[in-house]
């Protein structure tokens, strides 16, 4: 497997898990578990190269949409994100 495509395979993965944890989270929510899902934990994997999939896990469950902080720092985050991974591809 070429470098770009290992890259692409990694930053899907993480997406994934970052939207699932979104999911998990909101269930957690729902029912009122206290063994919720940090919100650092969740900007900690939205800089790991996980921001989409955050991002689309606030607007799939509208879950954390009304936090000021992950409305205007998760796009912040696919910024860095997209262009570290830009910056990445050029390297390779």
């Amino acid at each position: 497997m070429n470098k770009i495509a290992l890259l692409l395979t990694f930053f899907t993965l993480v997406n994934l898990v970052a939207f699932l944890t979104m999911w998990v989270d909101k269930r957690r929510a729902k029912k009122n578990n206290k063994e919720r899902i940090s919100e650092g934990m969740l900007f900690f994997l939205a800089t790991m190269f996980g921001s989409i999939g955050v991002y689309l896990g606030m607007f799939a469950f509208r879950h954390k949409t009304h936090k000021w902080y992950f409305i205007v720092g998760i796009p912040m985050l696919i910024f860095e994100n997209c262009a570290t991974l830009y910056v990445l591809y050029l390297c390779l």
